[in-house]
């Protein structure tokens, strides 16, 4: 090596080294859940307000069992462990990650097959640590660096609501990662990094609804974890706090304070029926995951607590989101008029979704089916738009949530061009959806 290669090899590794360094920084440290909020965190003991923590004003008073299925409520703990069509709290739901399928297990109190045979110590450490009863590392799918946060007596009660559910003798499925993926023991070193391990702390200079909103987003609702970005290590990325995520397949939107693609121009009011109902006038219908999150978890909430929920979002620094700009306004009420009218979508619209959202959309006949103003609409990956053509949404028996499923109606070509059309009607920035990803989120 000549003296001249010798003398820019040195800086050149420098470089290199500082680079790693710094993508390894922003990787594996990041911002505590509070770290935005500034103030003191205070011991739970030494916060001068009402507990944040345990249940509602409301409930003062219930025993343990009532507080417990509060909780739970609040964990949304039925949705991911119950199958379609299985018995609640069983396990078996699947979910589709890019290193394979995982299967969630079984909680009921079924001595063989589910936790009836684990004791206090089992339950915590699962909860609080992401370790099994058999020393197996949990996947951090099941959110217990959010569940951390949670204290002792909270998690505690979960589990003496969880003894009194049925038992259900259904084996767990096993999962389908391939190697490294299915390497358990890694757990242990994402945990190391990325589970903070220690109970809510309040913040001294925040009232205590402040800090009660704080603590239901931050542990139990576990918010983050489908409103934050992820990053390479499969963490929140929490410098990128609630700007949006994905999950199973739909986009978890930007829930800060920004006013065009968060909800920093929702009023507490929107915000809470959106929590309670699954909708907001003029802002969306829940729908996906979060129409699920709203059936079994917020809208068993307190009025109290979903209050404290919406006092804490608004405070969250506002994050701006590309892919979902400001909301456009009214479209045309004549047919002839708007973008895209002679194509294809244009006439499915017409056949099959006019009738009850209207070409202004406006909705026809309930507020629920307002497309104006709905976040999905405005996403310009069309990925929920194509997602509730294909899947519909709400309970049959339930008009004014029901929307019927077109998979079987419908080509994955057929779905993209509908759902381009009407981003490009109603939204502010047309999508290009393909045909191809329609076919991966009809598998998905």
């Amino acid at each position: 090596m000549t003296a001249g290669a010798r003398r820019y090899r040195l800086p050149l590794l420098a470089s290199a080294l500082l680079l790693c360094g710094v993508i390894a920084w922003r990787v594996l440290i990041l911002p505590a859940p509070l770290a935005f909020a500034g103030g003191h965190q205070v011991e739970l003991a030494a916060y001068p307000g009402r507990n944040p923590t345990g249940v509602p004003p409301e409930l003062d008073g219930a025993d343990v069992v009532t507080r417990g299925k509060y909780l739970t409520e609040a964990a949304d703990c039925m949705a991911c462990h119950t199958a379609k069509g299985g018995h609640p709290f069983a396990g078996g739901r699947p979910f589709k990650l890019p290193f394979g399928t995982l299967y969630t297990p079984n909680i009921t109190p079924d001595r063989e097959t589910g936790i009836g045979a684990w004791n206090d110590m089992h339950f915590l450490r699962a909860v609080h640590e992401g370790i099994s009863r058999d020393g197996t590392r949990l996947y951090p799918a099941f959110p217990y660096a959010s569940y951390s946060l949670m204290p002792d007596a909270d998690v505690l009660a979960i589990r003496r609501y969880l003894e009194t559910i049925p038992a259900v003798r259904l084996a767990n499925r096993p999962n389908s990662f391939g190697f490294p993926y299915n390497q358990r023991w890694l757990m242990a070193v994402w945990s190391g990094f990325f589970n903070p391990g220690k109970p809510f702390r309040p913040i001294a200079e925040r009232s205590a609804q402040w800090n009660r909103g704080a603590y239901l987003v931050e542990g139990p609702t576990h918010c983050g974890e489908c409103h934050t970005p992820r990053n390479l290590a499969q963490a929140m990325d929490t410098r990128n706090k609630f700007a949006g995520g994905v999950a199973e397949g739909w986009n978890a939107y930007n829930i800060t304070s920004d006013r065009d693609s968060g909800i920093g121009d929702w009023k507490p009011s929107e915000i809470a029926a959106y929590l309670k109902s699954g909708h907001a006038h003029g802002r969306g219908v829940a729908s996906g995951p979060m129409a699920e999150a709203v059936e079994l978890s917020f809208s068993k909430l307190t009025p109290s607590d979903v209050a404290a929920i919406a006092n804490y979002l608004r405070t969250i620094p506002a994050r701006r989101t590309n892919d979902t700009p400001k909301a456009a306004g009214p479209a045309p009420g004549q047919p002839s008029l708007g973008a895209g009218y002679s194509g294809n979508g244009a006439r499915i619209f017409a056949d099959a979704c006019s009738g009850c959202h209207a070409w202004n959309g406006a909705g026809a006949m309930v507020g629920e089916a307002q497309l104006s103003g709905n976040r999905a609409v405005n996403d310009a990956t069309a990925a929920n738009v194509a997602l509730m053509i294909l899947q519909g949404a709400g309970t049959p028996g339930t008009p004014r949530r029901f929307m019927p499923s077109f998979r079987q109606s419908y080509s994955d070509k057929e779905i993209a061009d509908v759902a381009n059309y009407v981003t490009a009607r109603f939204g502010s920035k047309p999508s290009t959806v393909s045909a191809k990803h329609v076919g991966e989120l009809r598998h998905e």
